[in-house]
């Protein structure tokens, strides 16, 4: 095992680190393209092209307002999936968390639940983020069970907030406060 030496926060088997350009070139490029991946989510709206992504990957580096970072596992050195505190309100002290596990053979594994704790430690105790967010598609029971599980709390639910195969489906919002 060679240990990537970009690892920014370290856990038991997974370790996230800033994307890079040489991401694009890896299963990223393929994982928002695939309809049961982006099944939940907004992406796989329109086509995910290497150009796009770098532009992506390239925002992510440099902004203030999103820490993005690729989910790595330790053990074998692969990029699995990716992490975030996106929208960044360094006003209001908050941020939105959310989650892509691209690797479909790593789903079910509590990776994501791994990688959720490392990022809420770091949003709350480095970032000084007093509250933590996310929102999930009423069907997506997988992030629903996430989002308990990190200790974040159903506060409420925005009515056909999202369109999906036809259908507009919920969205139920998770929230947790610093020490709460």
């Amino acid at each position: 095992m060679t240990l990537d030496k970009n690892i920014f926060l370290k856990g038991k088997r997974i370790g996230l680190r800033p994307l890079n350009e040489k991401d694009i070139d890896g299963n990223y490029r393929y994982w928002l393209n695939d309809s049961e991946i982006t099944k939940y989510n907004s992406h796989g709206r329109f086509p995910m092209v290497p150009e796009k992504l770098l532009e992506y990957v390239q925002y992510a580096s440099q902004s203030n307002a999103a820490l993005v970072l690729a989910v790595v596992d330790l053990e074998k050195n692969i990029h699995i999936g990716n992490i975030s505190l996106q929208h960044i309100n360094w006003i209001d002290s908050n941020a939105e968390i959310a989650f892509l596990l691209g690797e479909k053979e790593y789903w079910g594994k509590g990776l994501m639940l791994e990688a959720g704790k490392l990022m809420l430690q770091h949003g709350f105790g480095t970032l000084n983020l007093h509250r933590i967010y996310c929102g999930t598609s009423s069907e997506n029971t997988g992030m629903q069970k996430l989002a308990a599980k990190l200790g974040m709390v159903k506060e409420g639910i925005r009515k056909e907030a999202i369109y999906n195969n036809g259908n507009y489906y919920d969205i139920i919002e998770y929230g947790l406060i610093r020490n709460a």
